[in-house]
């Protein structure tokens, strides 16, 4: 048994995430336009028949899945294991300060090092966590459900690494905005066994597209059943959500 789609949402604004601050595993609330972020980011994901919602125990990305699952009718879950990457003492500071204070150590952090002394959580420590929760809650649901995941930033980029066999130093992915998400889509009997149909796209990024990347069983030929949770087959590769038509029906 395994679903059909993960769905990766990144919580909404923080005031840290305003101000550029280095949030980690400090417990920060969403802010006003946070959760405006998840109320318009749910309407749409609702609409793919979301049947689970799975939240990391950090309120940003609890709030943001609460506000999916009461959008989709399910109740919410919680696994710590799909919490930030740890970021131990430089949790609070923005890069700026960071640079000032410790070079050579941000130095290392951005060439995509551990660096010694900071208590950071590992790269790799962390795809691990979070690659499991997400194979878990994807094996778990029924065959062609679509789940979802609220999660944060640097959890979801690395985990999906993992998923795919990429590994943790593996740094193609550019970084998610608040309430974007990434879909991961089965692959058939190919390795891996999942595969990136959308990565950090969101109704701010293609307010005027219908996104769709899976279709509901026996959806019309209009299109207008079909899920809304990636980016129409219609538009073109260059497109900032784009998606090869192939990918569209999940197969």
């Amino acid at each position: 048994m395994t679903a059909r789609a993960i769905i990766l949402l990144r919580h909404g604004q923080t005031d840290y995430n305003k101000d550029l601050r280095m949030q980690g595993q400090i417990d920060i609330p969403l802010n006003d336009l946070g959760r405006e972020q998840a109320n318009r980011a749910a309407e749409v994901l609702a609409r793919a028949g979301v049947s689970r919602v799975v939240a990391s125990d950090l309120s940003r990305a609890t709030e943001t899945g609460r506000i999916l699952a009461e959008a989709a009718g399910v109740n919410l879950e919680i696994d710590g294991r799909l919490k930030e990457r740890g970021f131990g003492s430089w949790e609070g500071f923005t890069r700026d300060e960071l640079e000032e204070s410790h070079p050579e150590e941000y130095e290392v952090w951005r060439g995509g090092g551990d660096p010694a002394g900071i208590g950071v959580e590992s790269r790799a420590d962390a795809a691990q966590r979070v690659a499991e929760a997400i194979l878990e809650v994807g094996e778990a649901a029924a065959d062609g459900e679509v789940v979802a995941i609220a999660s944060h930033g640097a959890a979801i980029t690395l985990g999906i690494s993992e998923v795919l066999g990429l590994g943790p130093q593996w740094f193609g992915f550019g970084g998610m905005g608040n309430c974007h998400w990434s879909v991961l889509g089965q692959n058939g009997d190919r390795e891996p066994a999942w595969r990136l149909a959308v990565h950090n796209v969101g109704v701010d990024l293609v307010p005027k597209t219908q996104l769709t990347v899976f279709e509901k069983p026996g959806a019309g030929a209009s299109g207008q059943d079909q899920q809304v949770i990636g980016a129409s087959g219609r538009m073109t590769h260059s497109d900032p959500a784009g998606v090869p038509e192939s990918w569209n029906k999940g197969t």
